[in-house]
């Protein structure tokens, strides 16, 4: 249906009734958008329901269906819009028990022109609070006069236009509260009930034969606003007697009715506003009365609510009380199970010594039983002697120390020796004695340090005397010693070679090391290097020695980053385990760095071509091209897998013997030129 707008006069401001629901926005945007144009004024009217006026008794405060501040909430989101356009807003609010009847009053009181509605939702919420569809009913019952617009989802549904102009603008009654955006109440004001009287008068002679084409009403006298001086209103109540109203003059023209059916019509409506006033009255005194009512229970309640609080201060300072105290009980049990818990642990503590100092004297006994029955032989030195030569074990003569124990320097038999001493607490120490005597005194090897003798009761063992110390010592120059020379390295490298295999090589079964590492390979004053410390040495059956199904072991032994990794994962022990050590070993040799992750710093520096910068960089004159292989060689020996190592007497042994013989002519050349 086309829309017709008409314009904004000035006079007749545009009216847009609002509600909670979703409509009333876009109600408002469209009377903003196609009514609202000369004079940019809008008047929004909201109706809040309260109750029939024969439910009056119940006090004025329950009859209100929002409270002032939700009534409020309903101007806000068309309020921000009419701000945006810059359109004037005005406000009113009107109290009736209808939303309808509300409207309707408010368009023949202020004679409204044009009027914009929001089609009803039809959610639950909307039927819950408008029992009909309101612009159905104003559609309907809006005087001639009126044009009603019903918007829909911001379009318009449906105009009816009026069927007739407003007879005179002087007859309407301005609306100055509502315009100045005070809040109206139905029938709140006597000057609104008289005007609604007069409107509902115009109507039952509107529809007779006789019409009426003016008529003029003047009040005798004037309304008061007074209350009973025993009983004061308040809110603004007004008592009017309805004789106070007397309506002296009606003019009619000739088609009216007769003038005795005119009296009768206007007693009617004196007495029926009579009968409103009364009830109004009453209203008001029992508002006033509900209301200090309300002010003593109140009181009543905040009385109450300072009791309820003093009671809930004690009790809560009880709970603190009672808290405390259980705090402090828990705190005693807690200290008494500590305790006890710390009592349990001392005893087995002292029965854990007691049994681990039984444990060594029966293994020492045992290993002394052992060598008395293996009859193994070897020179066997007293305490006595041995104190005498460390000069009882001082520190001044110490030059080493070990997992094993401390190594002291001494002389014996005329001959420079190294003690070392078995440590109290070291673990399976007697068991390592043991085997360091069976494995040293019943062989000799240029490339395994000799076992000179051994005091049994003690876990002393003596060894002949190597002056240069350990390799590891001199690869980082302890004591500022001078650096090995290039040749000195390679020719070490082939003897810890040499000396290994002819473990892997022992009669009746092969011997795994088990701890190859630069700290237990001694160096004599020539640089002869000797493999020491094979208490961890261990005996491999021939069959499983260099097979993939090596000899199980029952916990890996050996240091950390020396130790085969596939022997460390699964205990499987064989020769090839030794063959890793030696791999990390001969690294070090040739760059003197540290064993974590030197594996990885030597392949990265091969891949980018930076292998000379890994050498020692101490050592002049490296043959890079010789050391190159080396160290292919020896990251071979030092991969993660058996299977992938080679093997020492056929292809490891033999490149560093040919590496030991170009160090040797080198050196020999060398010292011919000089």
């Amino acid at each position: 249906m086309p829309s017709t707008i008409l314009p904004d006069d000035g006079n007749n401001p545009i009216v847009v009734a609002i509600d909670k629901d979703k409509h009333s926005p876009s109600a408002v945007k469209w009377a903003v958008d196609h009514l609202v144009t000369s004079n940019p004024t809008l008047v929004l009217v909201h109706v809040r329901m309260k109750n029939s006026t024969n439910q009056a008794s119940a006090g004025q405060s329950s009859n209100r269906g929002l409270s002032d501040q939700d009534t409020h909430k309903v101007f806000t989101q068309c309020r921000a819009y009419s701000a945006r356009k810059g359109i004037a807003v005005k406000e009113v609010v009107i109290e009736d028990i209808s939303v309808s009847k509300g409207l309707l009053d408010y368009i023949n009181s202020y004679h409204v022109t044009n009027i914009v509605l929001g089609a009803s939702s039809r959610s639950a919420f909307s039927r819950k609070f408008w029992t009909h569809d309101v612009p159905t009913i104003v559609n309907k019952a809006a005087p001639d006069f009126c044009t009603v617009y019903v918007i829909s989802k911001g379009k318009q549904q449906s105009v009816r236009p009026a069927a007739k102009p407003l007879a005179s603008s002087s007859a309407r009654l301005p609306p100055p509260q509502a315009w100045s955006g005070a809040r109206l109440s139905n029938y709140s004001e006597p000057e609104d009930i008289a005007r609604s009287a007069y409107m509902r008068a115009e109507q039952n002679f509107g529809t007779s034969n006789a019409s009426m084409e003016c008529y003029d009403v003047q009040s005798k006298n004037s309304y008061s606003r007074s209350s009973p001086s025993n009983a004061p209103l308040s809110h603004g109540s007004v008592d009017v007697s309805a004789q106070n109203l007397d309506f002296t003059q009606v003019s009619v023209n000739d088609s009216c009715s007769s003038s005795s059916s005119w009296e009768a019509e206007m007693n009617r409506l004196k007495l029926e506003l009579r009968q409103t006033m009364d009830m109004y009255n009453t209203a008001c005194k029992e508002a006033v009365s509900a209301n200090q009512t309300a002010k003593e229970l109140n009181q009543w309640k905040m009385d109450e609510a300072s009791k309820f609080k003093q009671a809930r201060s004690s009790e809560e300072a009880a709970l603190a009380i009672a808290e405390k105290e259980k705090a402090k009980g828990r705190a005693a049990n807690e200290a008494a199970i500590k305790a006890q818990r710390l009592a349990e642990i001392e005893s087995k503590r002292r029965r854990y010594a007691e049994l681990k100092a039984r444990r060594e004297t029966e293994e020492k006994n045992l290993a002394l039983n052992d060598l008395s029955q293996n009859n193994i032989r070897y020179r066997k030195y007293t305490i006595e002697e041995i104190e005498i030569t460390t000069k009882n074990f001082s520190n001044s003569e110490k030059i080493g120390e070990g997992g094993y124990g401390p190594v002291y320097k001494g002389r014996l038999d005329h001959t420079p020796v190294a003690i070392k001493v078995l440590r109290s607490d070291a673990a399976q120490g007697m068991q390592q004695f043991k085997q360091e005597v069976q494995v040293l005194g019943l062989m000799r090897h240029p490339n395994m340090v000799l076992l000179l003798g051994a005091c049994p009761e003690y876990g002393c063992l003596v060894y002949e005397f190597m002056n240069n110390g350990s390799l590891e010592d001199r690869l980082f120059r302890k004591g500022n010693t001078p650096p090995i020379p290039w040749e000195i390295r390679f020719k070490i490298a082939a003897e810890i070679a040499t000396g290994l295999l002819f473990l892997h090589q022992a009669k009746p079964e092969p011997l795994v090391h088990r701890d190859l590492k630069p700290g237990n390979i001694l160096l004599d004053s020539n640089y002869a290097c000797k493999i020491s410390d094979v208490g961890l040495a261990r005996l491999v059956p021939p069959s499983v020695a260099d097979c993939v199904t090596q000899y199980h072991m029952t916990s890996a032994a050996g240091t950390f980053c020396y130790i085969d990794p596939e022997y460390q994962q699964t205990g499987k022990l064989g020769t090839k385990s030794d063959i890793y050590s030696l791999g990390v070993m001969l690294l070090q040799i040739v760059t003197a760095r540290p064993p974590m992750g030197l594996t990885h710093h030597v392949e990265r520096a091969i891949e980018n071509g930076t292998f000379a910068d890994i050498l020692d960089p101490t050592v002049p004159n490296w043959p890079v091209e010789e050391a190159l292989n080396y160290a292919k060689l020896s990251l071979k020996c030092a991969e993660l897998r058996k299977k992938d190592r080679p093997d020492l007497g056929s292809v490891v042994l033999p490149e560093l013997n040919r590496l030991k013989a170009l160090g040797m002519s080198s050196m020999a050349s060398t010292g011919s030129s000089s």
